[in-house]
């Protein structure tokens, strides 16, 4: 049959097309988006036969609403997963906290150029980069309680160079010891 007689049956069979894609989807809209692909799709089809039209549009209708189904199913399970695993809004800064934590870690720089080497170096080695107090007492060559004076004193400075209270100082010594403890285990 020529390209037209497929046209025509398709301009026949429009309505029924339509309800099938709509009941396949449950939307109008995405129904008629559908129809408006499938007509591009058998209009470059001019130049084969086609034996049943009718047949061979419904069976092409089916298979667009099966992938069209298939795709939204992904695109939805994406987009769940995207959300799930994704930042939640407060957890992406915005420009005033990075406005503030640029200038929190400017002091704290400051506050680490003023330190002795040592002190330094055991503080970006604990806070930086993780390693355990006993790592850094080996790396240093002084034991872990020297260690944790350095970094008793490093916090010292720090907080001086904000200007915090000693209760602050003291909460966080509590939780460096926590976290120690569990880094050197």
């Amino acid at each position: 049959m020529a390209a037209d007689g497929l046209t025509a049956v398709f301009l026949a069979r429009r309505a029924m097309l339509l309800r099938l894609f709509t009941a396949r989807l449950g939307s109008l809209e995405e129904a008629e988006d559908l129809l408006q692909e499938m007509w591009l799709k058998i209009d470059g089809l001019s130049d084969y036969p086609v034996a049943e039209p009718a047949a061979f549009l419904f069976r092409v209708a089916a298979n667009l609403a099966t992938d069209r189904r298939i795709a939204a199913t992904k695109r939805a399970a994406r987009d769940t997963a995207w959300s799930e695993l994704g930042p939640a809004a407060d957890d992406v800064p915005n420009a005033e906290r990075i406005l503030i934590a640029k200038d929190e870690w400017r002091v704290v720089e400051a506050a680490l150029n003023k330190m002795p080497e040592r002190m330094a170096t055991a503080l970006r080695l604990s806070r930086i980069e993780g390693k355990p107090q006993r790592a850094i007492a080996e790396e240093l060559g002084i034991s872990v309680s020297g260690v944790e004076k350095l970094l008793q004193r490093a916090y010292r400075k720090i907080y001086d160079q904000f200007g915090q209270s000693d209760e602050d100082l003291a909460s966080l010594h509590r939780l460096d010891d926590e976290g120690s403890t569990d880094r050197a285990r």
